[in-house]
């Protein structure tokens, strides 16, 4: 859509004084100019050409570092000073040496923030799992590529991608490097472009290899079979869940729990930490005990310290007489990064633009990307090979008469009629007869030239056969193949991170100790509004305020500790404790529980129901008349989960939820005007969460259960006109007397 233009009388044109009038004065400029002029060229060179990595698995810098050392022969060669590495890399990206050497030290093997290092470093290069460690100047350290950059630059001077030019029309550089793996699943990547950032987690190199063989031979094929998890440089624990690996393959969104792997030396009595989570840092980690320990919440350690040395990582902690290390590191893996998240967001840039993609979609790019690099090979190849048969088939000429050649050399006046001379005599074309001419006396002989042409057959041979994979996409599959194969054989290793499938979630021990127990009145309004306030605070408090068109729901008294159940419109339930929410007052508004609670952005509160003990049960009344009785402590959870899926049947829309400690009368009422009263001890309790329940008011044609209360405030005076022995019943059609003015609609 075309930009409006602006008004000419809004712009004018300013004096500037002091330090600005130096420079000349200045033109006022719309901000939504200023965006689309000035910004938006900015944010798109970050996207496009500095934060989100490209197919191959590399940002620009990771290209252009690489891409030097490959041309200054570092590949084959020996190291070299890191400062020349950078000093010659500036050709390409003149962004500071300083972010260039920061680009090489991630990409060393010193620094091992990658499964598969690309540099082979000589020197301090830092720890990717420590904050502080730094790395050394670069005039103190050298470097040279790793082995597997011969599978980066493998076939780069076949015309395999495309060549640009530098910053300064200098140099060629290539747009990508024609990686013979996926390397963009390999090496971990993150990136912070304006609007959008990427963050792809590693994959174990032989794994990766064999689910792209697998695709690429079956579609259909089962992703999580040949790759079960990220593999990281720093190894530790992955916390396998199916279903969350399944998604983020799917969608290339989500997140992998990670924790730290740990032995208890019994000698000693402490406990060794030797690997942690590739997100977090051993600073980091000794910086949260330490002050868990000064606030009185760990009371099991003596003394925590970091013995790493070149033997690799070692954090000690030192226990006191008796503690169990089992328990004690659940109580960690709970309250400390030693156990932490991998986000991952799978944002690439395909040709130019960015797309976040799952695992299946990510290698089906790449099989792509790399067939288009296998064939512009090919090409290449058939092109030379073609050349040199041209040249040949000119030789094979020669063959018949060699002294007419001569002769025509010889009795040639002029330099420049030499070519087209033997053009005429011998029926070549200009490119064979340069070839002839420049053919050193000495080889003007039959055996030489029998020698070159024997060649002719064999090359006709290979150009028909380069020809043939060209056109058959089996051929050019196989030829893949056959690279991730021998990829996988030389450079695969054995997984680091361990797999752990039975996951022992650390449960809350003895937090009930450390929270304090206290008196409290609840308030809850009907958009979803939570209040906490102390007797004290209500004292003194005047009238309840609300949002602008809320009102109040319910309320009640409880005491700290008690725990919060919270039912929404999409069969879910959030479990919270009223500890967990800040003391109020009337005058707020209250805690928003669809925020607070982390719901989904449509997901609506239904009912909240306040328990200490998971005493009682839990009725849901639903449209079609039937009413589902389930006991409260199928809610109750030992792990420390806050949100439990399925806590109700989705057969029918939900009208009424109500906790009860005992059973009851209740009144159901209908739309068409019946009402029935029954008894909940009619009612055998479900203990499965999402039962459909039991029928108790048959319903008419187009008529739906409306809503439920509590026979001793439903107002009705009538009670035997309503009351069925037997359900499901009919019931009987409401008198004006038993009308619902009299009742209350939202009762706990």
């Amino acid at each position: 859509m075309a930009r409006k233009k602006q008004e000419p009388e809004k712009k004018k044109k300013v004096n500037t004084d002091g330090i600005m009038g130096l420079v000349g004065s200045t033109t006022e400029q719309p901000i939504s100019e200023t965006l689309e002029i000035n910004y938006m060229p900015y944010a798109m060179s970050v996207i496009v050409s500095r934060a989100i990595p490209e197919i191959d698995g590399f940002k620009p810098s990771h290209r252009k570092l690489l891409y030097t050392m490959y041309k200054m022969g570092l590949l084959t060669g020996g190291r070299t000073k890191s400062a020349n590495i950078v000093g010659q890399t500036m050709r390409l990206n003149p962004h500071g040496d300083a972010a260039i050497y920061e680009t090489m030290v991630r990409l060393a093997r010193g620094n091992e923030t990658l499964l598969h290092p690309f540099v082979d470093s000589k020197g301090n290069f830092g720890k990717v799992y420590s904050r502080d460690m730094a790395y050394a100047a670069a005039r103190y350290t050298e470097a040279k590529l790793d082995s597997i950059c011969t599978e980066i630059f493998k076939d780069i001077d076949s015309d395999t991608v495309d060549m640009v030019d530098n910053y300064d029309a200098t140099m060629k550089e290539p747009t990508l490097l024609p990686t013979t793996f996926p390397n963009v699943l390999v090496s971990a990547n993150q990136g912070i472009a304006v609007g959008m950032a990427s963050n792809i987690c590693s994959f174990n190199l032989k794994e990766v290899c064999d689910t792209a063989i697998a695709l690429m031979k079956n579609p259909d094929h089962d992703i999580l079979s040949t790759l079960p998890g990220p593999d990281f440089s720093t190894g530790a624990e992955l916390l396998f869940d199916e279903a969350t690996t399944r998604e983020i393959y799917n969608t290339g969104r989500g997140s992998f729990k990670l924790r730290a792997k740990w032995q208890y030396v019994k000698a000693g009595n402490l406990i060794e930490i030797t690997q942690i989570p590739y997100s977090t840092a051993t600073e980091v980690i000794m910086d949260k005990v330490a002050e868990l320990i000064k606030a009185g919440k760990i009371k099991e350690i003596t003394d925590m310290r970091d013995e790493t040395d070149l033997g690799g990582l070692k954090l000690t902690i030192d226990l006191k007489r008796g503690v169990d290390p089992e328990k004690l590191m659940q109580k960690l893996f709970r309250l400390t990064p030693l156990q932490d998240s991998f986000p991952c967001n799978f944002n690439i840039l395909i040709a130019g633009m960015p797309r976040v993609m799952g695992v299946g979609e990510i290698l089906t790019e790449w099989t792509a990307w790399r067939t288009d690099c296998v064939k512009r090979r090919i090409f290449f190849q058939v092109k030379k090979k073609e050349d040199r048969l041209h040249l040949l088939k000119g030789l094979e000429r020669i063959l018949l008469d060699i002294d007419k050649a001569i002769r025509i050399i010889r009795e040639t006046e002029l330099e420049s009629e030499v070519i087209p001379n033997l053009m005429i005599g011998f029926g070549i074309d200009e490119i064979q007869a340069n070839y002839v001419a420049e053919i050193k006396l000495r080889n003007i002989n039959k055996e030489y030239i029998l020698k070159q042409t024997k060649a002719v057959d064999q090359l006709e041979k290979e150009i028909a056969e380069l020809k043939d994979i060209l056109n058959s996409a089996r051929k050019l599959r196989n030829v893949i193949i056959k690279e991730l194969q021998e990829v996988s054989r030389k450079f695969g290793q054995p997984r680091k991170t361990e797999i752990v499938y039975e996951v022992a979630e650390a449960a809350e021990e003895e937090e009930e100790e450390q929270t304090p127990d206290y008196p409290v009145t609840v308030f809850v309004s009907r958009e979803g509004y939570l209040k906490k306030i102390t007797q004290q605070s209500l004292r003194m408090s005047g009238e309840q305020k609300f949002k602008e068109g809320d009102a109040l729901a319910f309320s009640r008294e409880a005491t700290n500790r008690t725990e919060l159940l919270v039912f929404t419109d999409k069969f879910q339930c959030y479990k919270s404790r009223l500890s967990d929410f800040p003391d109020g007052k009337a005058s707020q508004w209250g805690e928003y529980l669809p925020q607070k609670l982390g719901m989904e952005a449509d997901e609506k509160v239904t009912q909240v129901v306040l328990t200490a003990d998971y005493r009682g049960f839990v009725l849901f009344f639903f449209e079609n008349g039937k009413v589902a009785k389930v006991p409260l402590n199928a809610y109750e959870t030992k792990t420390n989960r806050k949100k439990l899926t399925g806590a109700y049947s989705d057969k029918s829309p939900i009208r009424t939820i109500m906790a009860l400690e005992e059973d009851a009368q209740m009144v159901v009422y209908s739309t068409d005007g019946r009402a029935a009263i029954f008894s909940t001890a009619q009612l055998l309790p479900k203990t499965t969460r999402n039962t459909q329940g039991v029928a108790v008011l048959t319903l008419k044609k187009k008529a739906i259960l409306d809503r439920a209360a509590l026979l001793e405030v439903s107002g009705i005076v009538n009670i035997s006109r309503y009351r069925s022995k037997t359900i499901p019943t009919a019931g009987a059609l409401l008198r004006e007397e038993d009308s619902p003015e009299k009742q209350k609609s939202f009762e706990v």
